[in-house]
Order: structure tokens, then sequence, then C-alpha cells
């Protein structure tokens, strides 16, 4: 059973989200919230596989509550899916960066919602490559920072070229093919970084390979590359 907490601060929204999640067989919601900090306090106490968080709620906005979250040891399983009603509006990146696994836009189809929550619940990242480029085109531009991160120098060079990868927006199966290795190989590069470098998800890696300088969204200048 996958464990959701709902936070928004519009009542309707929260109710339709429900309806379109208590219906399904394999997932429950625990809980909801009308800001950040009482999601905050809900995550603690029910400890759910999923938090879906809208960004903008009074009294603690969804980039904070995300941001306490992924600094709590004890939510460490806790998989932040942002809520947003702009697509990629200038919070995405930061609430990434924060420790969210993705977003979703809050008029997406309810198939693709409910495909998003399970896929989040395994722990994978909500970033489709083509969201990755746009994501890095608009706001990764000019990184926050530039200096190559301690963590990025005890990487393996392959480690090193799986990450720049999946910062492109590649999945597996394309690290794989790129590099002339089998997909489980590349899944193992990939999990091997993450671990290193502490990253929570592919979210996170993306995140961290743009701010380190280890790769720079040069498809900006060059819109026809992949």
């Amino acid at each position: 059973m996958i464990r959701v907490l709902l936070v928004d601060d519009q009542p309707l929204l929260r109710s339709g989200f429900r309806a379109l999640l208590d219906v399904e067989d394999d997932i429950e919601v625990v809980a909801e919230a009308a800001d950040g900090k009482e999601g905050l306090a809900l995550a603690r106490e029910h400890l759910p596989d999923v938090a879906l968080i809208d960004i903008q709620m009074p009294i603690m906005d969804g980039i904070e509550a995300t941001r306490r979250i992924a600094a709590d040891p004890a939510l460490a399983r806790v998989h932040v899916v942002i809520l947003t009603n702009y697509g990629l509006d200038e919070y995405v990146f930061n609430a990434l960066r924060a420790g969210a696994a993705g977003f979703l836009v809050k008029d997406i189809v309810p198939e693709d919602f409910l495909h998003a929550v399970r896929v989040a619940a395994r722990g994978d990242a909500l970033l489709a490559p083509s969201i990755t480029r746009n994501l890095i085109s608009r706001y990764v531009s000019e990184p926050f920072h530039t200096r190559v991160g301690e963590g990025l120098k005890g990487l393996t060079n392959r480690e090193r070229e799986t990450v720049a990868l999946v910062a492109q927006g590649l999945s597996n199966d394309q690290v794989a093919e790129r590099m002339v290795i089998s997909p489980l190989t590349a899944k193992t590069h990939i999990n091997r970084a993450m671990a290193k470098l502490n990253a929570r998800d592919r979210a996170q890696l993306v995140v961290l390979a743009y701010e380190s300088g280890l790769v720079t969204p040069r498809h900006r200048t060059s819109p026809t590359s992949d």
C-alpha cells in the first residue's frame, strides 16, 4: 500500500486529488494539511511514502517544508513531489535543490497523476527527459555554485560519465546505450554515484551535476543537440 500525504492550501484541490487516490486499491491517503508547517508535522506522524506538496502556501511554503523533510533522517523514505499551477516556474528548481523528487502540474490528467504517485513511491525521480532539458535551459544556465564539490572527486570516471548523462535527462537504458554497457551496469554506476554524493534520487543527482559545474547546459546554445 502506497501511503500519501496531501499538502495544499486549497481544500477543493485536496478533495479532488483524494478522490482520485482513494479509489485505487494500492494507494491510501493517510493525512491532509493546509500549509507546510502542518504538513511537516503530519509527515513525521504518519511517515508517508509520498508527500504531494504545493509550492505556495501560508505559514510555511512548500520549498521550506521540502527542505525540512529532506534534512530529517527520520523522513528519509518520504518522497516529496511538488505540486504547481505554473509548470516550470521560478520555484521549481529551488524545490528540487531542497530535496524534491520531482514535480507535477496541477492540471495533469488523472492517469498520469496516478502513475506519477506510483513512480515517486518507488523512489524514482519525476523528471522526464524533455522536462529536464527545459528545466536546465531556463533555470540552470547560471548555476548557484560553480565549484566542483569535494564529493565529485570520489567518483570514478565511469560514474562521472553516468552522472553527466543522467543530468542530460537520459534514462538508464539510454545511458547504457551511450556508454556501450548493459542497463544493469549503468544502474550500478548511477546508484554508486548517488551513494557517494548522498543524493536522495536522480533529481538530486541532476541538481548536483549542474550546480557543481560537472556539466553545463550547452543545449541552450545548440538546441538541436541531444
